[in-house]
């Protein structure tokens, strides 16, 4: 059900890979309230997934960038604002990537390079758009940046390794940009720290499906979906939530404050 919580509003939303990418569920949902849409995401990404159907689907226009090289996300910011006749309303950085995991390296052993990617393409990448779009004053006052970021940031989850550290240097951006947006431009910035979620990316993770199982039986309400993700994004893009800023905000079924279940006590050994 559409409740147009976004109409007249204008947004870029990254990261949109496939399906089952939050990101893609946030730009359907951000369509279906009534918000016209840049999608982005850096070129050889845009190869490899499918994004030209979901900007069929949402009238969206692509416009491939690096978020890495502040000249393209200049770029992005210029080019978005032509295309859609405005300043941005709201903007969704959904950018994660770690090379040590994805070659099964441990944490102790980390290779530094594969770290430093990581941190740029994961953190890094969050302060640099932020800072593009202030140079070129592209959020409209009282606009609305959400950043996706997972609970390792505050707790040991060994197999998430050097995401976890970056993770929580993306959760700082957040909250010290968000001081400096927030006093001159009133634009809020927060973190959504969500369930293990069945994407791409989540699925990638050795050992993710009994992860996934086990924060299941933990969360009160369970682990929540792609989709309820995004209509929590949605919410904080909107202007029921023009006070909330520099927060990072869990969104797990409970999980994050639950000390055991009695399913996982209960369970046969």
């Amino acid at each position: 059900m559409a409740y147009n919580l976004l109409k007249g509003k204008r947004g870029i939303i990254s990261g949109a890979l496939d399906e089952n990418s939050i990101a893609w569920k946030v730009a359907e949902k951000a369509h279906e309230e009534g918000a016209t849409i840049v999608l982005t995401n850096a070129p050889i990404a845009m190869r490899m997934g499918e994004i030209k159907k979901l900007a069929e689907k949402t009238g969206a226009e692509i416009i491939p960038a690096d978020a890495t090289n502040m000249e393209e996300l200049e770029n992005l910011f210029t080019k978005s604002q032509e295309i859609m006749g405005g300043k941005i309303d709201f903007v969704l950085h959904s950018i994660g990537m770690s090379v040590n995991i994805r070659k099964n390296i441990p944490y102790p052993e980390l290779n530094y390079d594969y770290f430093q990617k990581g941190i740029d393409v994961s953190a890094l990448s969050l302060h640099k758009m932020l800072a593009a779009a202030k140079k070129l004053d592209a959020i409209n006052e009282w606009g609305s940046v959400v950043a996706l970021t997972y609970m390792a940031a505050q707790r040991t989850y060994p197999f998430y390794t050097d995401m976890a550290d970056i993770k929580a240097m993306l959760e700082s951006i957040a909250r010290s940009f968000g001081y400096h947006y927030g006093k001159e431009k009133n634009v809020r910035i927060n973190t959504v720290s969500q369930s293990p979620t069945k994407t791409t990316a989540g699925t990638g993770i050795k050992g993710f499906g009994d992860f996934y199982d086990f924060a299941d039986s933990i969360a009160p309400l369970g682990n929540a979906s792609a989709e309820d993700c995004a209509n929590y994004c949605i919410t904080l893009f909107s202007d029921l939530t023009r006070m909330v800023t520099m927060q990072n905000l869990f969104h797990d079924g409970g999980y994050s404050t639950t000390g055991v279940s009695m399913e996982v006590m209960t369970r046969e050994k």
